[in-house]
């Protein structure tokens, strides 16, 4: 084989470990997401109360931080490529499930799809460090927008769908997303062409090598190289990624939830219109997950992009304070920074692990700790603005929420670059 075919050749197993990742991905949001344009439908045909309804809507969140050191245990005992394997396996049963028969069998299937995308949350980031160490912005972006993407999807997609053929068969067709990405995974990682990292998958990946490459963050996988990394738990950078990370899970999952009420309440859009106005939201944190990896291609300093992100993110709960009639603008600026800022902060721990044990553990650590915060945001706003009766008060407490994540994010890229 000639050097040009042997180059055409390993771009085109790149591309296809990239694509493998970003189908996966669209499956770790798309059936969450899923149930919300059909909520009603959901309620009024299993008879259940609103409690009932909340609990099918916030399990995977909770299963989020719950679940995920148990996951990651699980990925250092049977390696990355068995765990999404099972994952994607366990999506599509859970999705099956949840539209097959009453309330009992449906949150057994939700409970198997947050489980299920809990592991991708953790291994994704552990992928992209081992698979893409010359380009971990870029796929941390991809990777970031393809969730989005995911989101969007079934956002559009589900009602329409339900229209045709009911709820159930709308919800469980999106297990075809599973299948799809269950056949590229396995096409792309079920035969390793590079023994050493095939053995490291087996292993669990503990001895592959870390990422070390990017901008402010970048010294510190090559600081690593040679000499024992520290225990991830005991760093600084963890601990201050976790609180920006549930910064940014409380105010996503905050907003999320309640967007088309305050549009609604603060602009007099009806329902229905003030639910697509609330998609803008979800559509351009793709935008962000791109953006992020372009910026730092360009020699931006992380620490600038994260105040930018930053800045992006308070304009939503000052702006429909203060003006919310230009809700199109906010709405936008606060979806491009969602996303970017999940690019921001996974980029930097794969970036600063040292290992794949390392990145495995911050990995575990951060979304731990910030989803556990993101799943008591819905309820949080929604008592505070059952006591203030308005929504002024709650959108106070998301931008309280945004700031703690932007100084929290500032204080660990502080840490990484003292420590490069």
């Amino acid at each position: 084989m000639t050097a040009a075919a042997r180059r055409a050749a390993a771009d085109g197993a790149r591309g296809l470990l990239l694509a493998a990742v970003l189908l996966y991905a669209l499956n770790l949001r798309a059936p969450i997401t899923a149930l919300a344009p059909v909520v009603d439908d959901v309620q009024a045909d299993l008879g259940l109360s609103a409690a009932g309804v909340g609990l099918l809507t916030g399990v995977p969140v909770l299963c989020f931080a719950l679940a995920t050191p148990l996951v990651a245990v699980l990925l250092a005992r049977q390696g990355t490529t068995r765990v999404v394997t099972a994952s994607l396996v366990t999506v599509l049963v859970g999705t099956v499930l949840r539209s097959v028969d009453g309330f009992g069998t449906a949150l057994v299937g939700t409970v198997l799809i947050g489980v299920a995308i809990t592991a991708g949350n953790v291994a994704v980031p552990v992928v992209i460090g081992r698979d893409f160490p010359s380009a971990v912005p870029r796929a941390t972006g991809l990777y970031t927008a393809a969730l989005n993407a995911g989101s969007v999807l079934t956002t559009t997609l589900t009602e329409p769908l339900a229209s045709l053929v009911g709820w159930r068969w709308a919800l469980a067709s999106w297990g075809g997303l599973a299948v799809v990405g269950l056949v590229v995974w396995r096409r792309a990682y079920g035969r390793r062409a590079d023994p050493r990292v095939r053995a490291a998958g087996a292993a669990g990946d503990d001895e592959a090598p870390a990422a070390g490459s990017g901008d402010d963050a970048a010294g510190t996988g090559r600081a690593h190289a040679g000499r024992a990394v520290p225990d991830a738990l005991r760093r600084p950078v963890t601990w201050l990624l976790a609180i920006s990370f549930a910064g940014q899970a409380f105010g996503y999952y905050a907003v999320s939830a309640w967007l088309p009420t305050v549009l609604h309440d603060g602009t007099g859009m009806d329902p229905t219109a003030s639910g697509g106005a609330a998609a803008l939201f979800q559509l351009f944190g793709m935008v962000g997950g791109v953006a992020v990896p372009i910026a730092l291609s360009r020699h931006v300093p992380m620490r600038v992009v994260s105040l930018a992100i930053a800045l992006g993110w308070v304009t939503l709960p000052i702006g429909l304070v203060l003006a919310p009639g230009a809700w199109g603008v906010w709405c936008t600026l606060a979806g491009v920074a969602q996303g970017g800022n999940f690019a921001v902060i996974f980029t930097v721990v794969a970036q600063t692990a040292g290992s794949q044990r390392a990145a495995r553990r911050m990995s575990a650590a951060v979304q731990s700790f910030g989803y556990a915060c993101g799943a008591a945001g819905p309820s949080v706003l929604g008592a505070v603005h059952a006591a203030s009766g308005g929504w002024q008060a709650p959108l106070m407490v998301v931008l309280g929420s945004i700031l703690t994540m932007a100084v929290a994010a500032q204080l660990a890229l502080r840490t990484v670059r003292r420590t490069a």
